[in-house]
């Protein structure tokens, strides 16, 4: 069914209402859990395709945590007893890996929450009957207040980047998304009342002071991204990654390899461009996981020893493959290595209408890229994963953002100055123009509001030390929508508080969060294929281990991802930590305008944006027969791409229910760990 949510959660009130409200969710993909209150009425009512439910009740309080395993009761009751508030709660909280939605009941108070680096999200919204309804899922909420479309947030999704706090604006009118780090509050009802207040959010996450040393923190990073990694796919037997040959992929690849995977596959997508040095850099880092000779981290065992290497034909047409059969201590049985070939591989904006396959929560600017993330995540089900790794976040985490330096200037701007002198002739910015950047001290909420412009994006050499990007009106964008996109720029700057009072630090924070939003695209095309994909690099420990360690030993204009580097070393060969190059993948972009242009032209006849009033079709169909125009050289297209093929998704998200499929139906997931909880099917 096109759109159709395949994963998601609701929690309801504990009245008559809220119960009625269960029976009219949308179908999920296969059974649910159910968790209720104590009067017996749905609380908590979830359909979970890849993640895990766990649930305990104490009493009158109650935990229930959604996330890649199950959780032990043993786990939960030490996280529950004791806890007398979300504060106590949240202490006991930071043991576990920060990937998990949480729903707890303590003292008569629902408190909701998601997670700091933003990949799990809360909504709610206020239902005419039942009082207040939270979700995962923003279009589940909309499907049951009867939410119409809001214009306004349409229009800003055709920005490349929404700084915060717009990206928290929701496409629906009514449904409000809680702000990363905050959680939802929601009181119980009075008693002999059915009248319920109405929520209030509180923040329960600060970002760590950036006070440990490069070897400590690196420790600390290393044990986080181990415990992310195990918390995804420890104990399943067969699991794959993607390894681009570069170094995020590369230390996920040997993080999962120490999980000790019966078969583990590699997927490395060949480029076209003959100075690519992913795929090198892929093979290398397959010859040090079949020879071995890293020592664990911990202490643990050295993986070395005479492993046997074998060498295998093409498993298909398609894909090149090697395979290493021997055991090196404790690591990977299998390590089979999938080498897509550059031809196999679409271009960008390539199958635009599958994106109908999928409902994301919002326009993603990277939804013209689907064709190829399905295509790898296809070949990944192929082998027979029951999880696939990725390496997203890598870069917003580690290669540290030129904004870092306005925060090291107030504390030191001696090393200031001399790291950005580095950087500043690596990117040929001008000495005034980057004196002046750095010594301006103009507030968030100015910024903001000054953040939006009709000139075309920044050239590579303007210097970038402000709270973020300006960003860009399109020419095709009509009037409509430019005062649409104004006026909420205006009206955020009003009330705006930057995340972190650092720039430096609201920037790095910002920019993971934007990413982890842009990764739900991936998740839910696992979601459609049956294969669940995880992104370690968004673990809140994750994020909170990197922004601890010393900003003038985090990044650097002379070492690459030194945070990273450190961290994986004894656990990644030193020759694979030495790499300080990155591929990009832009000439795919501006073939896909050519390669795709009938497609565009079809997207743009009639248009379903236009017939919201937001852009020019006639413009935009005069670009689609002229795919190496300038326009297109200054402005990306990809963002409005999206929320043409969005629009139309959502339009057709609600198709007449039918029965909901039984497990036998359902596409082929991994099976179920250990479970210690016990379920309700819906």
């Amino acid at each position: 069914m096109p759109g159709q949510l395949r994963d998601y959660f609701v929690v309801l009130p504990d009245s008559v209402a809220g119960a009625a409200v269960a029976g009219r969710l949308p179908p999920g993909a296969g059974g649910g859990t159910v968790v209720a209150h104590a009067s017996g009425r749905p609380w908590v009512l979830a359909r979970p395709l890849a993640r895990r439910v766990s649930h305990l009740r104490r009493g009158d309080d109650a935990l229930v945590l959604i996330g890649p395993d199950r959780v032990s009761d043993a786990v939960l009751s030490g996280l529950l007893e004791g806890a007398r508030d979300r504060a106590g709660l949240e202490r006991r909280l930071a043991r576990l890996p920060g990937l998990h939605h949480v729903i707890a009941r303590l003292s008569g108070q629902t408190w909701i929450r998601g997670t700091a680096s933003g990949l799990r999200r809360i909504y709610h919204a206020r239902h005419p009957e039942a009082g207040t309804i939270a979700s995962d899922r923003p279009a589940v909420l909309a499907r049951l207040i009867g939410a119409p479309l809001d214009d306004g947030a349409l229009a800003l999704r055709m920005l490349d980047f929404l700084p915060h706090p717009l990206s928290r604006r929701v496409v629906w009118r009514g449904v409000h998304e809680t702000g990363a780090g905050y959680g939802l509050a929601l009181p119980a009802a009075a008693p002999g009342t059915a009248a319920v207040p109405g929520p209030t959010e509180h923040r329960w996450w600060e970002p760590p002071p950036a006070e440990l040393p490069l070897a400590e923190g690196a420790q600390a990073l290393g044990d986080a991204i181990a415990a992310s990694v195990r918390a995804h796919v420890g104990g399943l037997d067969r699991i794959s990654c993607e390894l681009s040959g570069g170094m995020d992929s590369t230390a996920l690849t040997f993080a999962a390899r120490a999980t000790g995977p019966a078969e583990l596959a590699l997927l490395t997508v060949a480029a076209r461009d003959r100075y690519s040095e992913d795929e090198t850099w892929a093979r290398r880092a397959v010859e040090a996981a079949r020879g071995g000779g890293v020592g664990a981290r911990g202490g643990e065992a050295t993986r070395s020893g005479g492993a046997a290497r074998g060498a295998g034909g093409n498993r298909d047409s398609n894909a090149a493959r090697t395979r290493d059969t021997g055991r090196k201590g404790g690591d990977a049985t299998g390590l089979d290595h999938h080498i897509i070939p550059a031809d196999d591989a679409p271009y960008f904006y390539a199958d635009l209408a599958a994106t109908a396959a999928e409902l994301n929560d919002e326009p993603l600017p990277v939804a013209p890229g689907r064709a190829r993330a399905h295509l790898l995540l296809s070949r990944a089900h192929a082998t027979g994963s029951r999880y696939h790794l990725t390496g997203y976040g890598g870069d917003e985490l580690f290669l540290g953002l030129p904004h870092a330096y306005q925060d090291l200037f107030h504390g030191n701007p001696l090393t200031a100055w001399n790291h950005l002198s580095g950087l500043r002739h690596q990117l040929g910015w001008p000495f005034l123009p980057t004196l002046k950047a750095l010594l301006n001290r103009s507030t968030f909420p100015r910024w903001l509001a000054g953040a939006i412009t009709a000139e075309p994006q920044p050239v590579t050499r303007t210097p970038l030390l402000s709270w973020g990007v300006r960003q860009s009106l399109r020419p095709w964008f009509t009037e409509h929508a430019n005062a649409l996109i104004a006026e909420e720029f205006r009206a955020a700057a009003e009330h705006a508080e930057p995340i972190d009072p650092w720039r430096g630090r609201h920037v790095d924070i910002d920019a993971v969060r934007m990413g982890a939003r842009h990764f739900q695209a991936m998740e839910d095309i696992g979601m459609t294929i049956g294969l669940p994909v995880a992104a370690p690099f968004y673990d809140d420990r994750v994020l909170e281990a990197t922004l601890a360690v010393r900003l003038a030993e985090r990044i650097s204009p002379w070492r690459y991802k030194p945070l990273l580097v450190e961290a994986m070393r004894g656990v990644v060969p030193d020759a694979l930590l030495a790499r300080t190059t990155k591929d990009h993948m832009s000439s795919d972009e501006h073939q896909g305008l050519r390669q795709h242009a009938s497609e565009l032209a079809d997207l743009w006849t009639g248009s379903r944006l236009a017939e919201h009033g937001l852009v020019d079709s006639r413009h935009l169909l005069r670009l689609a027969a002229e795919p190496f125009s300038p326009v297109l050289g200054e402005h990306s297209i990809s963002s409005t791409v999206a929320g043409e093929t969005w629009l139309r998704t959502a339009e057709n998200a609600w198709p007449t229910p039918t029965p909901t499929p039984t497990p036998s139906q359902s596409p082929s997931l991994p099976p179920h760990r250990t479970s210690t909880t016990s379920e309700a099917t819906l």
